[in-house]
């Protein structure tokens, strides 16, 4: 009964046209007033418990970091500076497209953001150049989805508040699966030059002394990564106070080495104001969903339900990863992330897998749905840069060999979990 009427009212109300945040939180609130006793207060005080939480605050701060480097255009610079090294191998700058990702990935913790910071750089650059504008837009889609992965990472910094998991477990964990994944991703871009010549037009290459003195173009990022990652890590900061950090650091660089300027700033501030409304209303429907869920013991009973069916863990997770899948056509990552935890988490970690590990893994299936049309947000991100030279189905095509490099991803973390487990072990003991 109760979980026909869960299924029933989120579908109903999604069809409706209501927001996703609202939809969750009417289900929650509904389930707490029918069938918990009225007790529809708890639920208000869940939410205002939470979003009282220090932690949460470094989620506008990390949004409004990748805000200002997108407005002080420090972007351009680090490009520019990478190209020349990167452009020595098969497939050139997209090379470049991904290694820039995963270097602002490290002080940007937004897929979104990351995507149309390289992107607004990167695609003009290699369609003047005559490469294939399709592959170029599928490689910045990919690139962008790094931003979630390697830390500071939004995704695993929810996942944290949201599961009481220590968010600096969370953030080294992230580290060794990110430049996994942005080897993989340029493993593809190698393998596929070597195959098709016109894959990406011969770069002209610059001397390797050159190349190495141009790389102070990339001293900013430095600074940055420095500052956000080097002040967590070394316990001087939390994950907020490192966030504020880094939002003065990319005050001062892009002021003093960037095009930095006070309307810049504005409009940084309301793109960090639009972005963080959308995750918080969704962020507050699913705390109401979760508390009802919680108290009525839902995660038990399907925890017991699945006993009874005798799947092995691992089939449980293929089961769960099938429905990421799934979801992930018609939802945004962080959405489909938040709405899904409050049964994902108490479930695979009650039959014992790792709470950090799979916060790495649940992370990687997000960054599949970035991809996945038609909801894939870093393909109408980068759709949109492209004004349309680039539709919406041949981004999703370039896109789909990184796709399936997302979920060879999650493959070789389970069989070798290590990947995501020994740098926390190493720090944390």
């Amino acid at each position: 009964m109760i979980w026909t009427f869960l299924l029933g009212m989120v579908t109903a109300t999604v069809l409706s046209g209501a927001v996703l945040g609202a939809a969750l939180g009417l289900t929650g609130f509904a389930i707490l007033h029918f069938f918990a006793g009225g007790s529809t207060r708890i639920g208000v005080q869940t939410v205002w418990n939470t979003l009282n939480e220090f932690t949460l605050t470094a989620i506008p701060l990390f949004i409004l970091l990748g805000e200002l480097l997108v407005a002080s255009g420090l972007a351009r610079g680090v490009y520019r500076a990478l190209a020349p090294i990167f452009a020595r191998l098969p497939g050139g700058l997209l090379h470049t497209n991904i290694a820039v990702c995963a270097v602002f990935g490290a002080v940007s913790g937004s897929s979104m953001s990351v995507a149309a910071a390289v992107g607004s750089v990167a695609y003009p650059e290699l369609k003047s150049r005559g490469y294939d504008r399709a592959q170029t837009v599928g490689t910045l889609a990919a690139g962008g989805t790094l931003g979630l992965l390697i830390p500071p990472s939004l995704s695993l910094l929810i996942y944290g508040a949201l599961t009481d998991t220590s968010i600096g477990r969370l953030f080294l964990a992230g580290v060794l699966p990110g430049l996994m994944m942005a080897a993989l991703f340029m493993a593809w871009i190698l393998v596929a030059a070597l195959r098709n010549p016109e894959f990406a037009p011969a770069e002209r290459r610059v001397a390797l002394g050159q190349a190495l003195r141009g790389l102070v173009g990339v001293l900013p990022l430095i600074v940055l990564i420095v500052a956000v990652l080097g002040s967590l890590f070394a316990g001087l900061a939390t994950p907020t106070e490192a966030a504020g950090v880094g939002v003065a650091a990319a005050l001062l660089l892009g002021f003093t080495m960037g095009e930095l300027d006070w309307r810049g700033v504005g409009a940084s501030l309301m793109g960090t104001v639009r972005t963080f409304a959308v995750i918080a209303m969704v962020f507050i429907g699913a705390l109401v969903l979760a508390q009802a869920i919680s108290l009525l013991g839902l995660p038990q009973q399907l925890l017991a339900t699945v006993g009874e069916w005798g799947l092995s863990r691992w089939l449980l997770l293929a089961v769960v990863v099938a429905v990421y899948l799934l979801l992930g056509v018609f939802f945004d990552g962080l959405s489909m992330m938040i709405m899904t935890l409050p049964l994902v988490f108490p479930l695979l970690t009650g039959v014992g897998f790792d709470a950090v590990w799979l916060g790495v893994v649940v992370t990687l299936m997000i960054e599949v749905g970035m991809l996945t049309p038609p909801v894939g947000m870093n393909l109408f991100v980068l759709v949109g840069i492209t004004g349309g030279e680039v539709k919406l189905g041949e981004a999703a095509l370039a896109a789909l060999p990184y796709w399936i490099a997302l979920l060879v991803g999650v493959a070789l973390l389970c069989l070798f979990p290590g990947i995501a487990t020994w740098l926390p072990s190493l720090a944390f003991g």
